[in-house]
């Protein structure tokens, strides 16, 4: 008995490296059965946020009738991004007047109804999945607004908006705003700097989820090979009618609290937990429930107070689970929820078939859009803009969350939680190039100037610092100085045009 209980552990044991290999595969066909959709989505993501006005989102949301509650899911919609900066963004339009629930619609509708997320769904689980993900969101978001009008309310509210308004930093700059409003979508999408400012959106959001999307992809391969199906039916209950339905959407969002993974990375584990028997309602809210993540719950805390924070949880999860229930509920009448749980969440997928094809092109767009990226400043792009140091999301400095003054250099911030984690160590953060300027300074002609003195940029109107300034030019004698590379170019392009 004893040598067979050795043996059975030797071989586990051996079998070992083969198991995390088949995890790691498996993981790989995961995301190469996704790449084309996580493209194609990232894409549309960044068009979409650089032609949408973020101006005309707050001043539109200043309640939460039905129709503030619609313009604060169509433009949460077109605002697609990661949990963290959702957060923050709604945490701004809060502080700037929108109305606490029309802000959290805006929240939830810019993680939960989404294309990237649409468009992954559809490769990993099925169409119906999608179906659930606007057809459930929509029935979210009516609960949030019904339940939010009767506990997100009183003194814990207005405690949440005095201690929002002083967590952080609201960058504001008159003159970048009225540059960016006075230039409208109509324009900006004809032009090459509009499109060079949507691939700086694209690649900054797949900086920024990079980590999470590894995290999802991988964790998902192992759950998926190294899970028995019997270990989800000890956590999930099963065969019990509506009975199942009810536990499994109300356990689906415990599961996203623990699993620290949210946005697009909770996909592939939605995946994996749908192959693993777990109910379609489960799935749905384990889905949606990607902003109470338990990072995303401290933030909460910081930014509104434990109150609100706890009442917030409690909304939350009541209106992910009960959203989740009522979805799988309409579906079974329907007959739209799926009848088969697959053996493998991916099979492989390298061969020539429709999915390398579209991984081809998709790569081919990729490379397209980094290049526009990458010669943003040549089109005059970037205005406007600066770029998270921590995350690598782009973002509008006008409209900062957060920021911060490092070396004499302003730094933009998607949140708070950024700005946190830059300040407890920012030589992590601070590129080479911004060292490598602070350096020579003093030697590039113009910029020897006393700490503190200013340019109005020509082309723009903005105040810069002429230490700092992105560029500068001396055109017959005279000097002048710029935000960004792009205004010193069309500036001298136009000089030498006059001449």
């Amino acid at each position: 008995m004893h040598l067979d209980l050795l043996d059975l552990l030797a071989t586990n044991l051996s079998s070992i490296p083969t198991e995390i290999g088949r995890s790691f595969q498996e993981a790989f066909f995961m995301f190469w059965d996704t790449l084309w959709a996580l493209v194609l989505g990232f894409a549309l993501s960044g068009a979409v946020q650089a032609f949408v006005s973020r101006d005309a989102m707050q001043r539109t949301m200043g309640d939460h009738h039905p129709v503030a509650v619609t313009r604060a899911t169509l433009y949460g919609m077109a605002s697609s991004s990661c949990s963290y900066a959702a957060s923050a963004m709604a945490r701004s339009l809060f502080v700037r007047g929108a109305d606490f629930i029309a802000a959290m619609v805006f929240m939830f509708a810019s993680t939960n109804l989404v294309v990237e997320l649409g468009i992954v769904l559809v490769v990993l689980i099925g169409w119906q999945f999608v179906a659930a993900e606007f057809i459930g969101g929509a029935i979210m978001i009516v609960l949030l607004v019904l339940l939010g009008s009767l506990w997100l309310r009183g003194r814990a509210l207005e405690s949440a908006r005095v201690l929002a308004a002083n967590t952080g930093t609201l960058h504001h700059h008159a003159v970048e705003e009225a540059i960016l409003d006075k230039v409208g979508w109509k324009k900006r999408i004809r032009t090459a700097a509009g499109w060079s400012d949507a691939a700086g959106y694209t690649m900054s959001d797949l900086t920024m989820l990079k980590k999470e999307m590894a995290i999802g992809f991988v964790v998902a391969g192992f759950l998926t090979v190294l899970v028995p199906v019997h270990v989800w039916s000890d956590v999930f209950m099963r065969g019990h009618g509506v009975w199942t339905d009810l536990e499994n959407a109300a356990v689906g969002p415990f599961v996203a609290i623990i699993s620290f993974v949210c946005s697009v990375g909770n996909v592939p584990l939605a995946a994996a937990l749908w192959r693993g028997g777990i109910s379609f309602g489960g799935v749905v809210a384990f889905i949606f429930a990607d902003l109470i993540a338990l990072p995303l719950l401290l933030i909460y805390r910081k930014q509104y107070g434990a109150k609100m924070a706890l009442r917030m949880l409690g909304v939350f999860w009541l209106v992910m689970s009960v959203a989740g229930f009522l979805t799988e509920s309409l579906f079974k009448v329907v007959g739209w929820v799926p009848t088969s749980h697959p053996g493998v969440v991916v099979g492989d997928t390298l061969g020539w078939n429709y999915t390398t094809v579209l991984d081809i092109v998709a790569i081919a767009a990729f490379g397209s859009l980094y290049w526009l990226y990458r010669h943003r400043e040549q089109f005059g792009a970037g205005l406007g803009y600066g770029k998270d140091p921590v995350c690598g999301m782009q973002v509008e400095t006008a409209h900062a969350p957060a920021s911060t003054s490092y070396h004499g250099e302003h730094v933009y911030f998607c949140s708070q939680h950024c700005q946190e984690r830059f300040n407890s160590d920012p030589s992590r953060y601070v590129t080479s190039s911004v060292t490598s300027s602070e350096d020579t300074s003093e030697q590039t002609p113009g910029n020897n100037v006393e700490p503190g003195a200013t340019a109005v940029d020509p082309v723009c109107g903005m105040t810069v610092d002429r230490a700092h300034a992105a560029a500068h030019r001396k055109i017959d004698d005279t000097e002048f100085w710029f935000c960004s590379a792009g205004c010193a170019d069309r500036f001298e392009t136009s000089s030498n045009r006059s001449r």
